[in-house]
């Protein structure tokens, strides 16, 4: 593994430093690089210090893992791998992703999900332990969203307007969101047994990589939520 000391690099020198080795990466002294590793394929990154926006923008496969907080716009348009944050993460996570995973341990802010999409096998995930905030699932097209709200169950486990413009995909949430307000266009219930195994499988890399046990996890109640077949949005945004 290659050591990057990114102390004192731009984020282009620091992404020609990535680019210029054959080997998985370790950067450490990060501070507020933007676009770090943009556009790579099958490498492995490790992060040291707080990346900056757009960080694993259009990657097409490899792991990167980010050891605190990481800023906006994680994973832009992601095609494939994993980013793994030990963190938080900012706005607009997971922003028109079409592919592979993001996992967030702690919260989220707004606008997560916005966009996401799905094309034939590639369904993407991002699955967020903490809270997300306004705006999560926005004009949500293809992939599956969770949020688990595990470090602060008795607040609001989402902010304001979640699931606006919704026409595809799925969202499950750690909470029987009684105090949330979905607009007319989803349908939101309770998670069916169904539903639960879906969630065994799909949360189990996610519970494995941050040491947090999936029965508990589990035991709590859940809500899905999808879009109502009489969407209108539908037709603005998926062909006949």
């Amino acid at each position: 593994m290659r050591i990057i000391q990114a102390e004192g690099l731009d984020h282009k020198a620091l992404n020609e430093a990535i680019r210029s080795t054959e080997e998985d990466c370790q950067i450490k002294g990060c501070c507020g690089q933007r676009f770090i590793a943009a556009g790579t394929t099958g490498k492995n990154i490790e992060i040291e210090g707080v990346p900056g926006n757009a960080l694993g923008a259009y990657l097409n496969g490899g792991t990167i893992t980010v050891r605190t907080n990481a800023q906006d716009a994680v994973g832009d348009t992601m095609n494939e791998g994993a980013i793994i944050i030990h963190g938080n993460t900012g706005d607009a996570a997971g922003y028109a992703m079409r592919g592979g995973k993001i996992f967030v341990k702690g919260n989220a802010g707004y606008r997560a999900g916005i966009h996401m999409k799905a094309y034939e096998e590639k369904v993407p995930l991002m699955v967020i332990g903490g809270k997300a905030g306004s705006f999560l699932g926005e004009y949500q097209a293809g992939g599956i969203i969770v949020v688990l709200n595990l470090f602060t169950p008795e607040e609001k486990i989402v902010g304001y307007f979640p699931c606006t413009g919704m026409h595809g995909g799925k969202m499950f949430l750690r909470s029987e969101c009684r105090n949330v307000l979905f607009p007319e266009q989803v349908t939101a219930r309770a998670a069916s047994p169904q539903d639960m195994e879906e969630l065994r499988s799909t949360l189990s890399e996610y519970c494995s990589l941050f040491d947090i046990n999936i029965e508990e996890v589990l035991s709590a109640p859940f809500t899905v939520v999808t879009p109502d077949s009489k969407n209108p949005y539908r037709q603005m945004y998926v062909a006949n």
